[in-house]
């Protein structure tokens, strides 16, 4: 992966084709992220290397292929180019161009019930998206915290309400993530109840 599209996209995981082909591109709509706010377009990628790119005047079908791993060639109205395909996540696609130090972004709309038309709307679709996400992480995880010079725990963040609406401990009470060894984050139970 080249250094540009890493330090512009931290993170990325190569596209693998047992995990991400079938549940994850295949069939799937995906707006394109670059560009949004001039001209939306959505990409599907189907089966037998048909790839449809819907804009608001024409729908134009084309083709694709994978090649070695995560290397695709598109056909596009600029010729064929080659691209690397990543996932930021499930829903997060990249293809990093293989000649230029460029890249395009898509975002999977097929389960996401609003337009994505600009870049308002995209801001509000990952906060959407990452909301849910630590909000299921957040229930899951325990944490330890410190009430009157002692460390106490691990409690999930469901318990640690529960303490707060019973007066047994303040909201302000320092946490830690059970993977954490020290309290350096300053986070407060306060501030996970919030998430909740």
């Amino acid at each position: 992966m080249s250094a540009y599209l890493h330090n512009t996209i931290p993170n990325l995981k190569p596209f693998d084709y047992e995990r991400h082909h079938d549940s994850h591109f295949i069939n799937q709509q995906w707006v394109l992220v670059n560009g949004i706010s001039k001209k939306k377009a959505i990409y599907t990628f189907r089966d037998n290397n048909i790839l449809e790119i819907e804009r608001k005047d024409a729908t134009i079908t084309t083709s694709w292929t994978i090649s070695i791993q995560n290397i695709f060639t598109i056909e596009t109205e600029d010729g064929i180019i080659t691209v690397k395909a990543y996932f930021k996540d499930d829903d997060i696609l990249v293809l990093n161009h293989q000649d230029k130090e460029e890249f395009a972004m898509y975002i999977n709309t097929t389960n996401y019930s609003e337009d994505l038309n600009s870049l308002e709307d995209i801001q509000d679709y990952l906060k959407d998206k990452y909301k849910k996400k630590v909000n299921k992480v957040i229930h899951k995880h325990e944490f330890y915290y410190i009430s009157k010079s002692e460390e106490f725990g691990p409690c999930t963040v469901e318990e640690l309400k529960e303490k707060v609406e019973k007066d047994d401990i303040s909201a302000y009470c320092f946490v830690r993530d059970i993977n954490e060894d020290n309290y350096a984050k300053r986070l407060r139970i306060i501030d996970l109840m919030q998430e909740l």
